[in-house]
């Protein structure tokens, strides 16, 4: 491991589990994150903290289960300002920062219509270059994921800065858009010798699902719906290919953290949870159950690989749980830092014993919770509810990963042992939206 590397957080929108090759989806052709997820440490069960997407990504970059500062759903709530992001904590550390694609952590401006909360007298504005992202190429939502700034019903920009947005180079693949943002941010960070942070969220899968005919081509013996969403998913293994081979010609590839995950489980065609009209929805939970919106492992089961030269090991592979909310920790530790102002409790945990080889289990459980959902799970087991707690399941995810027989009735202790401890928690992200997390707040958070 060296010194200050560089770090690149990729993430797709409503990809599902099964939605790469190296998953073992029958159709679907994934050569580069196959070859990528091959060179470092691939995760076997790696969860959104979140069956949807504004949450997740709140998570991935605070540490933090977005229920403990008001994000409690897609398009709710907004990433506060007492929150502390990891772009934050590595600008100070002389990182060059930069996010590019879906933000999705509050609007992006407060005098135009934009998105689906954007204009004026909105209170959620806080933009990515509010929390500390120097360079922003960044929409408040979904755009479609070809010709991204065509045909759409709901208006949405790629901004850049306070009142400014692009208006050139946003035809064809919206994967391709999006990188050929962050290349030119990495190329100048690295022939400077400066490390930088790259979040680079794609908006593929995610409805208006459209793929132009280069990617629909190997797939024109499939339905349309097929093609397209296909041919997305094509579009984004071709832009994380790039990524990788730009980081070779840069030289810099042995000093590059290289992340990937979804931010949920594949959205459902036909009224279902995460339901989007129109959206060609094809995605794959593999073999679990529930989608997009449950907490079923098939919403929250992600694919996920990490590439860190030094610390993981070419063909790795980590069966023990791990999250989103696990970056920032993991991260914070390997560079030794610690923001004193950095709110607490931190709801996820360092990877480093994991990627080193030196566990084979999680030390933390993960709790979720979701509209009327709540689960809690460990290394084994997964306490379900889909009631506000007034009834749980429980499921042995080593034996059951397809959550197909309850064993709450024949092990009530367990289930009392693990009720308790997900109450526990949820009282204590009560206490955080309350504002005891931000000493001299300004407000509570709700």
């Amino acid at each position: 491991m060296t010194d200050n590397p560089n770090i690149i957080l990729c993430m797709t929108d409503d990809q599902g589990w099964g939605d790469t090759g190296y998953n073992g989806h029958p159709v679907l052709h994934t050569p580069n994150l196959d070859r990528i997820a091959a060179e470092g440490a691939r995760f076997d069960r790696f969860y959104a903290a979140a069956p949807v997407c504004s949450p997740t990504r709140g998570s991935s970059v605070t540490g933090r289960h977005p229920f403990r500062y008001g994000i409690y759903f897609a398009n709710v709530g907004h990433l506060p300002p007492e929150e502390v992001t990891l772009a934050e904590v590595v600008k100070e550390q002389g990182y060059r920062t930069g996010h590019f694609g879906k933000w999705h952590l509050g609007t992006l401006t407060t005098e135009i219509e934009d998105g689906r909360r954007g204009g004026r007298q909105n209170e959620h504005y806080a933009p990515p270059w509010d929390h500390g992202f120097d360079i922003c190429f960044s929409t408040e939502v979904a755009v479609p994921t070809h010709d991204p700034m065509r045909d759409q019903k709901i208006t949405g920009r790629y901004w850049t800065g306070p009142g400014e947005w692009a208006t050139e180079n946003l035809d064809g693949d919206d994967s391709r858009v999006i990188v050929d943002r962050a290349v030119p941010f990495m190329r100048e960070a690295a022939e400077a010798g400066d490390p930088f942070l790259a979040v680079v969220w794609f908006h593929a899968p995610h409805s208006p699902v459209r793929a132009g005919p280069e990617h629909r081509a190997p797939y024109r013996d499939h339905p349309e719906d097929h093609q397209h969403y296909y041919g997305c998913l094509a579009g984004v293994d071709e832009q994380m290919g790039r990524i990788r081979d730009e980081l070779d010609r840069l030289g810099v590839a042995e000093n590059t953290i290289l992340a990937f995950c979804s931010d949920n489980g594949p959205a459902a065609e036909g009224g279902g949870p995460g339901w989007h009209p129109g959206g060609r929805q094809q995605g794959s939970q593999g073999p679990f159950r529930g989608r997009k919106g449950s907490l079923y492992e098939g919403g929250v089961r992600v694919p996920s690989f990490l590439v860190w030269p030094g610390v993981t090991a070419p063909g790795q592979v980590i069966d023990a749980p791990c999250c989103t909310s696990d970056y920032f920790p993991t991260l914070v530790e390997a560079f030794g830092v610690r923001r004193g102002d950095q709110p607490e409790p931190i709801d996820g945990e360092s990877l480093m014993p994991l990627l080193q080889g030196e566990a084979s289990a999680r030390r933390m459980p993960i709790g979720f919770e979701s509209q009327k959902q709540r689960a809690w799970m460990d290394n084994r087991y997964k306490l379900y509810s889909d009631d506000d707690g007034a009834s749980f399941a429980l499921f042995d995810l080593i034996e059951d990963p397809a959550e197909t027989r309850d064993l709450a009735e024949e092990n009530p202790e367990r289930v009392e042992r693990m009720r308790a401890a997900l109450e526990t928690w949820r009282s204590s992200c009560e206490r955080s939206r309350a504002g005891a997390d931000y000493p001299g707040a300004r407000k509570p958070w709700s």
